[in-house]
């Protein structure tokens, strides 16, 4: 039996018949490793000869647009995510071309980024300029607070102050591959190192995925403690290591650890505490699944441990609305405090708990 204050147990003494009525086990231990981008600046080679001919459908001066777009942010320091994310917003805007109209929603629209003539985004020659227009864009994303945890098209939706924060959602990954393209820098929607959302690593990455359980060493023993200040190799140790990681931390001093998350001064704790620590620190909750968030089961619900939950992340989406979730400790022994993947129903969690700026959908 486990003593009081056990930071974290879920689905240990589930029979396996159980879970096989809940969940089709999927065998993923196969790497899966993207290569991880610099989150430094990026430069973009302006010479002709050095563009390819096309990227993702984009060509000649959209090409040449999107180089200005990425040194334009290079001046401006911002980081590799960043550039990335004003390439797509030009992309959702204009095609990545410089025109000179606008449209029904806005007819003083102008330019790359289709900024109006309201004073915010300077005189008529900044908005028709390539590279002025892209830093007054790139200056307003910079004012957005904790933009680099944000998912990409709400981080540009709160610069660009466009209706639908969801519109730019489907040119990421052309962004992604043209800025590939155009620099020196490998680039990767799935790069952990730049904090790109539901970006947490590959498979079973934890750092002391071979630490001692509180099991190994026995009750209290301190070595059983990981680095997060959670259970080695526990259910809530493995999903605070991928919350780090989307933040953009991966080594000590953690952002988010046990005794720090919440500002009311508790500990996070175990997984039946984790949907209250969300809702103290003020980060948003929801229903719909969504790559990088943290899955929270109540005690009890799908076979998680009738005490303490269970708490995973979502690891893909399906098409289906399904999800494949990946964790530790989700399985019975022997097969306990080791990394699992399964698909699982949408209906099937009591709740998803996001970072900032990873709202459902409307």
């Amino acid at each position: 039996m486990k003593p009081k204050g056990l930071m974290t147990v879920a689905l240990v003494l589930v029979p396996a018949v159980f879970f096989g009525l809940i969940f089709s086990i999927l065998l993923l231990f196969g790497s899966s490793t993207a290569a991880d981008a610099s989150c430094e600046p990026a430069e973009a080679s302006l010479d002709d000869d050095d563009l390819p001919k096309t990227v993702a459908g984009y060509s000649g001066k959209q090409l040449a647009n999107a180089a200005l777009i990425i040194n334009a942010g290079k001046d401006l320091g911002l980081p590799l995510k960043g550039q990335i994310i004003a390439v797509m917003t030009a992309m959702g805007e204009s095609g990545l071309r410089v025109l000179d109209h606008g449209d029904a929603a806005g007819p003083d629209s102008r330019g790359l980024f289709q900024q109006r003539d309201n004073g915010a985004w300077g005189t008529y020659q900044d908005r028709m300029n390539p590279t002025t227009s892209a830093g007054n864009f790139i200056k307003a994303l910079q004012k957005v607070e904790g933009w680099e945890q944000l998912e990409p098209t709400l981080a540009a939706h709160k610069a660009q102050r466009n209706a639908d924060p969801y519109h730019y959602e489907r040119h990421w990954p052309a962004a992604v591959k043209v800025v590939s393209a155009v620099t020196a820098v490998e680039v990767s929607s799935d790069s952990g190192s730049c904090s790109l959302p539901g970006a947490s690593g590959a498979g079973d990455d934890l750092p002391w995925k071979n630490g001692p359980t509180w099991v190994d060493v026995g009750t209290g023993n301190p070595a059983s403690h990981s680095p997060l200040g959670m259970f080695n190799r526990e259910c809530t140790d493995f999903a605070l290591w991928r919350i780090n990681q989307q933040l953009g931390s991966t080594g000590a001093p953690f952002k988010v650890h046990n005794s720090t998350f919440r500002p009311d001064g508790q500990n996070l704790g175990s997984a039946v505490t984790w949907k209250d620590g969300w809702n103290t620190k003020g980060w948003p909750t929801g229903t719909t699944p969504r790559v990088g968030a943290v899955v929270w089961y109540a005690p009890g619900i799908a076979g998680s441990d009738p005490k303490h939950g269970h708490v995973a992340i979502v690891k893909a989406v399906n098409k289906d609305g399904s999800y494949l979730e990946e964790g530790y400790n989700g399985n019975p022994a022997p097969e306990d405090h080791k990394y699992y993947t399964r698909n699982v129903s949408n209906n099937v969690p009591s709740a998803f708990l996001y970072l900032p700026g990873m709202e459902e959908k409307p």
